[in-house]
């Protein structure tokens, strides 16, 4: 990800009162891998995942006046990144998803039938996971991928905890039951 860190440093025009390029860097430097990872669980897709955080931080400077205000910055950055993923979702098809995102979910270093066994399972797992109703997939995807906890979900997704642990259960167990189906046949 060394766009962003590039592009972090070609704010150096931009200042404001309360407002430096080290606080920038510094929020760049803490949570770019996160909101990264956030985009590319919903984009599979390092370019338009890359976007999105540089997206992010746009938002950011943006909104740099009201940045105290805010109660929960790693929450109200996820946020973001996941509204914009999702909004490029519109654009972006699951077939146009990147290889490289389901190998390295499969694990490279395993001998070669294996890892084509273990690539195939994950290709199951994320067509089961794009049948989901779109929030059980939401807060699967926050919670597995994301490792955000319920109350985080339950903030970017604006639904209450319950809500969230209940879209979670339901999310879990009809994956679960999808993936054993498909196994027996």
């Amino acid at each position: 990800m060394g766009s962003i860190e590039g592009w972090s440093l070609a704010l150096s025009p931009i200042k404001e009162d309360a407002w430096s390029e080290a606080d920038l860097a510094v929020l760049v430097q803490a949570y770019s891998t996160l909101l990264f990872r956030v985009a590319h669980s919903i984009l599979r897709n390092p370019a338009e995942a890359e976007d999105v955080v540089q997206d992010v931080f746009v938002r950011v400077l943006q909104h740099r006046r009201s940045l105290p205000a805010v109660r929960d910055l790693r929450v109200w950055l996820v946020r973001i990144a996941w509204n914009l993923a999702l909004d490029r979702t519109r654009r972006v098809r699951p077939e146009q998803w990147d290889e490289l995102f389901i190998e390295s979910l499969a694990g490279s270093n395993l001998p070669a039938d294996q890892a084509m066994q273990e690539t195939q399972r994950m290709q199951s797992v994320l067509r089961e996971l794009e049948r989901l109703p779109k929030s059980e997939r939401h807060a699967l995807l926050l919670s597995a991928i994301d490792e955000l906890g319920t109350a985080e979900i339950a903030e970017v997704m604006g639904r209450s905890e319950s809500a969230v642990r209940a879209l979670l259960f339901r999310a879990r167990t009809r994956l679960k039951e999808r993936l054993e189906k498909g196994e027996r046949r």
